[in-house]
């Protein structure tokens, strides 16, 4: 799952005539670029940055594990057992690695340094304005996400502190799922939301990191020397059908999404080639993969079809070393929602001023009070939704979808354009292989996202 953050220097705030620059500069945590300047840049490319090529792998790797691995032994159940997942998964790496390569041939030819300024520059501004919705509404949906994994985590917590057995009534009001959820998002969320830098947050990958391994760590733990309360239901050995497999690809999708962090991260690299960087994303991909199979495997073995779509839910309360690995899933999600939120705060700010003409004026106080009211829309809209939509599986489907796009959808429209902007200078024989496979591309995501929408939509109506 992608953490991302956004550059924080005060001279680029400050000081930038452009209206919607602040919608431009997602950067990745960890990662510090200078600046983008005549005369910085080298003819032909773009500036040397520090980061070495196993530094850039971490943090790609950082960038893609997250909370959604919570969610892979559903995907497994899903797809339909053990060999349809594998499949899905390795079909799929394919396709996600060749969109992060495409990335960054994409920024080294328009000489853009984010996700947003390579599709603003490659495929023009309609589908740089599309991308940026996307990336406030796949940011937003995230949060909500983030804080259902909270209440989900604190309910067994709770469980476990109050001595109830789960699911008894009469549970006094102080435990109720609703008052957990809301007073830890205002006494935590709320306040590392609304500073107008977040650098500080970088230092919260490290906690991330260590509470996704150890979660992996404990779900195969658990299924090698299992409890023995804890027995499977049944376990599937093939899909139910084809549309079963292509349901559980939201969850993939939602998992290995690096690719909006990811191009930074390419700009910042000592070496930043294209052939350099395919080694990078291929080495972090195989780890992330490792990963998430690991979970995925042993964690829907364990439980069989009756596995959770949060694969810690389906563990016993009292069980001591899950409930450390909620508590770090919990940590490592108050850390992450801020950055999220400034991100897609600061797309909301970009597509707003645009929309306005308004440059990014330097009136403290007018961008204080925009600031604060912005954040507290967007806080109390995801603590209201999160309150009252129960399933995470739900919202991973349709962040999911949105996932989708940016890993195939506009990564396909910038090789597109960039082969027909080649057209008529050279035409290898491999042009017409490259278009098609950004066809490709785009019609895998565009299917994704159309079926998670789709499903989202009119499998609640018929319910």
């Amino acid at each position: 799952m992608a953490q991302v953050s956004i550059n924080s220097d005060l001279d680029e705030w400050g000081l930038s005539t452009d209206s919607g620059e602040r919608a431009r500069l997602l950067q990745s945590p960890s990662v510090d670029i200078a600046p983008k300047s005549e005369g910085e840049a080298p003819p032909g490319g773009l500036g040397r940055g520090t980061t070495s090529t196993l530094g850039a792998i971490f943090i790609v790797v950082n960038a893609c594990l997250g909370a959604g691995l919570l969610n892979f032994p559903a995907a497994f159940s899903t797809a339909g057992g053990v060999a349809a997942g594998i499949t899905l998964q390795m079909a799929m790496l394919v396709f996600i690695i060749s969109g992060l390569v495409i990335l960054a041939y994409c920024s080294q030819a328009s000489n853009e340094r984010t996700y947003q300024e390579v599709v603003w520059a490659v495929c023009g501004k309609l589908t740089g304005v599309l991308c940026e919705v996307a990336i406030a509404t796949y940011t937003f949906g995230t949060c909500i996400a983030f804080l259902i994994i909270i209440g989900d985590q604190q309910d067994k917590i709770i469980a476990v502190m109050a001595k109830e057995p789960e699911g008894a009534g009469g549970s006094p009001w102080y435990t109720d799922r609703k008052f957990t959820i809301s007073l830890t998002a205002f006494l935590f969320i709320l306040p590392l939301s609304i500073p107008r830098e977040i650098g500080f947050q970088k230092y919260a990958s490290f906690l991330s990191v260590v509470g996704t391994w150890y979660v992996t760590a404990i779900i195969i733990i658990k299924y090698i020397w299992p409890d023995k309360e804890m027995t499977p239901a049944d376990i599937l050995n093939r899909p139910a059908s084809w549309i079963a497999v292509f349901n559980a690809m939201p969850t993939i999708c939602f998992g290995f999404q690096c690719h909006v962090s990811s191009v930074p991260v390419f700009n910042s690299m000592q070496q930043p080639e294209v052939k350099t960087w395919g080694g990078v994303v291929t080495a972090a991909m195989v780890i992330a993969l490792a990963v998430y199979m690991g979970t995925g495997i042993c964690g829907f073995l364990t439980f069989g079809a009756a596995v959770d779509p949060d694969v810690l839910l389906s563990y016993p309360s009292e069980d001591m070393a899950v409930a450390v690995a909620r508590a770090f899933i919990i940590l490592s999600v108050l850390t992450s929602y801020p950055i999220l939120h400034f991100c897609g705060r600061a797309v909301v700010e970009g597509l707003w001023l645009r929309y306005q003409g308004m440059p990014v004026e330097e009136d403290v106080g007018r961008e204080r009070r925009r600031r604060v009211l912005q954040t507290l829309v967007w806080f109390l809209l995801t603590l209201l939704l999160a309150l009252f939509i129960p399933d995470i599986g739900k919202v991973i489907s349709v962040i999911g979808g949105l996932a989708a796009c940016f890993i195939f959808v506009f990564p396909g429209l910038c090789l597109i354009q960039a082969k027909l902007s080649e057209m008529e200078e050279v035409k290898p024989a491999s042009w017409w292989a490259m278009v098609s496979y950004g066809v490709l591309l785009v019609t895998l995501g565009a299917f994704i996202f159309g079926q998670t929408t789709a499903n989202a939509i009119f499998v609640d109506l018929l319910a």
